[in-house]
């Protein structure tokens, strides 16, 4: 029996010897960690009751006797001193950081700002400053905490709704304990769990978020510190100060930052392609409201499935990936509006696009918003002046149409437009002009245009040139729109061109077909008819309650081969008060500008035009007519009689007189005399070909006369003055030889 103790005490010593050679390291490596993790605990708490600035003393504290007393006042004299100067330290090197902004509107430059005072507020000695507000952020936001109907809807299909807690420090037991109990307490209201996560996030930099669904209530630093950026970006600075004053700003503001809750819902993107991108959650969103990805990017809701949610980008997508978050800004896309936006070229945000510095507009306008209703109109009765002959006599445009200016590529539609806002100069209207799809060289040479002819003091230019995305040629004329609006409900006259809604709607055809809608005729989305029509249908004259003003639309459609029944153009026809028709045919006969007055038509009509146009052109359109049908009759004849040959001539010698340059407006007075000197016969003796100097020469002989003063008036003419302005041109005709 002894033995067989002592062969079991050996076997014991031996196995025991064993292990302690086998395990030594690791045993000793267990013990030594340990160690070392409380003596880093004790340290910890040491430094954090070092760097704890000790409350106020209360008088009873005060009186208490004992050598206690002179050391608490050290201690917080100590704690004051040290958070005074970490205060200082942080002021002098943002300051420093203030030389890295060289123009408030380069937003890279911003972006450096704001991430390089994110690594120094991150900085370790700082942490106490900001984990002195974490249980206050928490109960703020306990405070704010509810069910969205997107969440109540997930827990209706689910049962669990996912709460995730994230801090850049961790949190203490119990309030980690508090704010579970809190969410677990809301969702029980419709009967739900909470699935809760806690995460640690050193980027939050400080405080914490909460995140319920798809709601996330943030009270962390990066989060302020964004906040700041954005102001500073969007603030207007003092003329008294140089660009530097919106780094003391950004500055002052982060020393003084609050600590807000900042409500927001939050996504992800789950496929991208050609700037459009398909997002998972945002449950609550609606249809046109404004999204941001985590690169700055912009984005608008295009579509709402049950299970995605269709956005389109307005910004570079390249750093945008499957994934990647996206935040609801909680507005509708709008566009800056008002005085500062004349004279200024902007893309289709508003953003300014032409090196003339930010723009600093204090009102926005979304760029969807429901047309005047029909009680808040009333008809169409004032003329709108292009300066156009053929225009203002035969398809004259009222303030508060929309007319259309339809044809082939090349036959001078934009020519006519651009002719309609140079002669606004001087009449208190408001010109905006919306380039869809167009090359940047042309963009530029019409701004050139403009400014020489001192148009650009009353115009807005909204660019989407060719280059740019479709997203942004999509929203180009909603922007425009929105802009001429804001004056219109002003009491302001407006005239828009629309340069041209051919390629809006083939930029919208590539938006939806990316989307997945189904295409219809052309390819065409079967809702682009009413994309169309809920643009044109801002433009209108309202009422006098409403403040008489008015916004006059002239959209551009391009045509292949002259097909105006083809779909788009067809569309625009229904649409519109009329069209202006565009032949290929006159324009290559040298027929400027090249207008077929069989298929132009304003449905407005006389309402339109002055009392003295009306009368002069009473009868042109039907002897332009005539003359058309004759001249295609008479090509096929060798011989015909003298009144047919007398027609011709006359027909020739019109469409000549109602031939104008580009860039040169003229007054209703000078249209009138033009039209009247040849319909009433004084230009019968000289060739069509003549016509032109004929009109410089009447021009230059009636200028500063009364009877051109009588003229411009556009009152009708009377029998009298009729026969003293026939009695003015017969001498003007002797004397300048013009009688054959």
């Amino acid at each position: 029996m002894p033995e067989r103790f002592i062969y079991a005490l050996i076997n014991f010593i031996i196995l025991a010897a064993i292990v302690f050679v086998v395990f030594r390291k690791l045993i000793v490596r267990i013990f030594r960690t340990r160690r070392e993790q409380i003596n880093k605990d004790l340290d910890e708490a040491e430094a954090a009751l070092a760097m704890k600035e000790p409350e106020p003393l209360t008088d009873t504290e005060a009186t208490v006797e004992g050598p206690s007393d002179g050391r608490i006042a050290a201690l917080y004299a100590e704690a004051s001193a040290e958070h005074n100067r970490r205060m200082d330290e942080m002021e002098v090197r943002l300051s420093t950081l203030r030389r890295d902004m060289l123009d408030r509107t380069n937003k890279a430059a911003l972006e450096k700002l704001r991430l390089d005072t994110c690594a120094l507020m991150a900085k370790e000695e700082n942490a106490a400053l900001f984990r002195r507000h974490e249980r206050n952020i928490a109960h703020r936001i306990l405070s704010l905490i509810k069910l969205t109907p997107g969440d109540i809807t997930y827990l209706t299909h689910h049962d669990v709704l996912y709460v995730t807690l994230t801090s850049a420090f961790p949190l203490e037991e119990d309030l980690v304990k508090e704010i579970e109990t809190a969410a677990k307490k809301l969702l029980d209201t419709v009967g739900g769990e909470p699935s809760f996560w806690v995460l640690t996030d050193p980027d939050c930099i400080g405080g914490l978020k909460l995140r319920i669904g798809d709601t996330v209530y943030d009270g962390t630093v990066s989060n302020a510190l964004l906040g700041l950026v954005n102001n500073v970006i969007h603030k207007r600075p003092d003329p008294s100060h140089d660009v530097s004053s919106a780094g003391n700003t950004l500055i002052s503001d982060v020393l003084a930052v609050d600590f807000n809750i900042d409500t927001y819902q939050l996504g992800r993107v789950i496929s991208i392609s050609d700037g459009i991108c398909w997002l998972d959650g945002l449950a609550d969103i609606m249809f046109g409201e404004l999204v941001e990805f985590e690169n700055g990017a912009m984005g608008m809701i295009q579509d709402i499935e049950p299970n995605r949610i269709g956005c389109i980008i307005f910004e570079d997508y390249e750093n945008i990936e499957s994934g990647t978050k996206v935040r609801r800004v909680g507005n509708m896309a709008s566009v800056p509006v008002g005085n500062e936006l004349l004279g200024r070229v902007v893309d289709s945000l508003g953003t300014p696009i032409d090196g003339l510095g930010n723009l600093w507009a204090t009102e926005t306008r979304p760029v969807e918003f429901a047309a005047p209703s029909i009680t808040m109109r009333k008809s169409v009765s004032s003329p709108l002046h292009t300066g156009i002959k053929a225009i203002d006599a035969l398809v004259p445009i009222g303030k508060g149409q929309r007319e259309l200016i339809i044809g082939d590529r090349q036959t001078g539609k934009t020519s006519i437009a651009l002719d309609a806002i140079i002669n606004q100069k001087g009449k208190n209207t408001v010109c905006i002009y919306v380039a869809i799809g167009q090359k940047d060289t042309t963009v530029a040479e019409i701004y050139e245009k403009l400014k020489e002819k001192g148009a650009m003091e009353y115009t807005t230019i909204v660019c989407a040139n060719a280059s740019s995305s479709a997203t942004e040629q999509y929203l180009a004329p909603f922007a425009g729109t929105a802009m001429g609006e804001h004056f219109m409900y002003e009491g302001r006259d407006v005239l828009i061109v629309y340069d041209d809604l051919s390629k809006h709607a083939v930029a919208y055809r590539e938006l939806s077909l990316l989307l997945h809608r189904p295409s219809g005729r052309e390819a065409y989305p079967g809702d682009v008819f009413y994309l169309h029509s809920r643009l044109l249908e801002r433009s209108a004259k309202l009422s006098d309650e409403m403040g008489g003003g008015s916004m006059t639309a002239l959209p551009i459609i391009e045509t292949l081969s002259g097909d105006i029944s083809a779909y788009i153009p067809t569309n625009a026809i229904s649409i519109t008060d009329g069209q202006i028709f565009l032949d290929t045919d006159l324009y290559n006969e040298g027929q400027r500008p090249a207008i077929n007055v069989g298929l132009s038509v304003s449905r407005v009509g006389g309402a339109a035009q002055t009392p003295l146009l009306k009368q002069v052109a009473a009868s042109l359109r039907m002897s332009l007519a005539q003359y058309r049908e004759l001249q295609t009759f008479a090509q096929f004849g060798s011989d015909v009689d003298d009144d047919t040959r007398r027609v011709l001539s006359a027909g020739e010698r019109m469409m000549a007189a109602l031939m104008q340059k580009r860039y040169a407006p003229l007054t209703d007075g000078e249209i009138a005399l033009i039209i009247f000197a040849v319909s009433e016969g004084f230009a019968d003796d000289i060739p069509a070909s003549g016509v032109w100097e004929f009109e410089k020469a009447l021009f230059a002989h009636f200028k500063g006369t009364d009877i051109l003063k009588r003229l411009s008036a556009g009152k009708r003419m009377d029998e009298e003055f009729k026969d003293t302005l026939k009695g003015a041109l017969a001498a003007f005709v002797k004397e300048a030889g013009y009688v054959g």
